[in-house]
């Protein structure tokens, strides 16, 4: 029977196995050095704020696996032998494969910034962050101040899960507005004032020198780079950005760059070896997304596209439109097609922007100013149809008739106020247009769905 390995137990690898398992009888291992079993590593912070348990995370009873013939190990896997198909472990175990996927997914990006391994400092990725984050700052009395490192989404929510507890946080971000290499300037200036109205510290182009210890090698302090300015602490959190998690293959002959190089059929340069998730770098990227993307959905596109090619039905991996959603706080992000900032503008591509006088909310449209098409729109504060712009750029529908049917894409809730009109008047106002803002509609909705 053909023996599939997969090392790492995240989105990914379990979606694979999920899909071979329901295509296949091949005897299927995942390898992961983490956990036992599969748990939402994007539902960590809920467990912190008391939101969840910890059981709550994992979709799946430990029952399932077994059921399922699904072999689980635990262990770490310190060399691939690729010409004898065989996982050397780091306690000299060994399990041999036929067919090798690499799902190991990403880990905290470190700079060598003196003091970074000291007890007190993680990052917010892993089960093992999470106990280190109970154990270092239980509540505000354990821990008079925490200072986080880099501007990103995992840096935000580890203020969020902080601030639950009431625990000072002061927040270092290198660039001058926060995540203003994604986020338009608009966006990113009320981001900056939203973090600053939940009482954190936020200091913007600002850089760690190093960590200080105490006696007892644990945080006392940080230092600034610019002005060299101490500020006690007990927690510091490294959350700037990710790379892929492929230490353990520099020594074998998989062809590497920041990830495992993988062709548009999720294959390395080894027969019978594929990468998925995080850790997998496209060779070349797939129209303007990156070449690795750090993000949950497109690990689980992944694991079922590889799956196909693994039971017999070769399939290229084909993520569609980019979406994306996320929260800053109380505010809710989503994002569909393509809205960079000022830097990352293409030629014939301008914005179209609506912000609430009061309240946090607002609107970036993108579209081509010769052609008419609508490229993508950021939105915050007002929640969108994922399906509806998913279509709208499948038909590459105009930025009018965007505007025109911007009320059938809105999911607030039903008494929610809504902006479409207001939107629509400020585009025309801008562009010497006369669009009629149409009434939302569930039979237009859902007649094409």
């Amino acid at each position: 029977m053909e023996h599939i390995v997969i090392i790492g137990n995240g989105i990914s690898g379990v979606t694979a196995a999920r899909h071979i398992r329901k295509n296949s009888d091949k005897r299927i291992t995942i390898v992961s050095t983490e956990t036992a079993y599969f748990f939402s590593r994007t539902a960590l912070m809920y467990i912190y704020m008391g939101h969840m348990k910890f059981e709550h995370t994992q979709p799946y009873e430990n029952w399932f696996w077994k059921k399922n013939k699904i072999e689980l190990k635990q262990g770490f896997v310190s060399e691939v032998d690729t010409k004898n198909k065989v996982l050397q472990f780091s306690n000299k175990e060994t399990l041999s494969f036929d067919k090798l996927i690499i799902a190991t997914g990403s880990k905290p990006n470190k700079f060598g910034w003196p003091g970074q391994d000291l007890d007190g400092v993680m990052g917010m990725y892993h089960k093992q962050d999470l106990q280190n984050l109970e154990k270092f700052a239980p509540n505000n009395k354990a821990c008079n101040r925490a200072v986080i490192v880099g501007g990103g989404l995992i840096g935000i929510e580890l203020a969020e899960m902080l601030r639950s507890r009431n625990i000072p946080v002061t927040f270092l971000v290198r660039e001058s507005s926060f995540w203003n290499g994604v986020l338009p300037a608009q966006e990113s200036e009320m981001i900056n004032k939203h973090i600053k109205d939940h009482h954190i510290d936020l200091r913007l182009g600002t850089n760690l020198k190093e960590i200080k210890a105490d006696d007892k090698g644990r945080v006392k302090s940080i230092v600034i780079e610019e002005t060299g300015e101490e500020i006690p602490c007990n927690v510091v959190g490294l959350t700037a950005g990710v790379s892929p998690n492929i230490d353990f293959l520099k020594s074998s002959n998989i062809e590497l760059g920041r990830g495992v190089k993988v062709n548009r059929f999720l294959e390395t340069n080894i027969p019978d070896i594929f990468a998925i998730g995080d850790c997998a770098e496209q060779h070349e990227a797939i129209g303007r997304r990156r070449n690795i993307e750090a993000v949950w959905y497109t690990g689980r596109m992944m694991g079922e596209t590889l799956a196909q090619t693994i039971c017999g039905n070769k399939t290229a991996y084909k993520p569609g439109h980019w979406f994306n959603s996320a929260k800053f706080l109380d505010i809710e992000y989503q994002t569909y097609g393509w809205v960079f900032s000022e830097k990352g503008k293409a030629e014939n591509e301008i914005y179209f922007q609506w912000q609430h006088p009061k309240d946090y909310k607002c609107i970036t449209i993108s579209f081509d100013k010769n052609s008419r098409k609508f490229i993508g729109i950021n939105t915050f504060g007002i929640r969108m149809r994922h399906e509806i712009f998913d279509k709208w750029l499948t038909e590459n529908q105009s930025i009018e008739h965007v505007l025109e049917h911007l009320a059938d894409a809105n999911f607030d809730p039903e008494f929610y106020k809504l902006h479409e009109g207001e939107i629509v008047a400020k585009f025309n106002k801008e562009n010497n247009t006369n669009i009629q803002s149409k009434k939302k509609s569930w039979k237009r909705i859902f007649s094409k769905a």
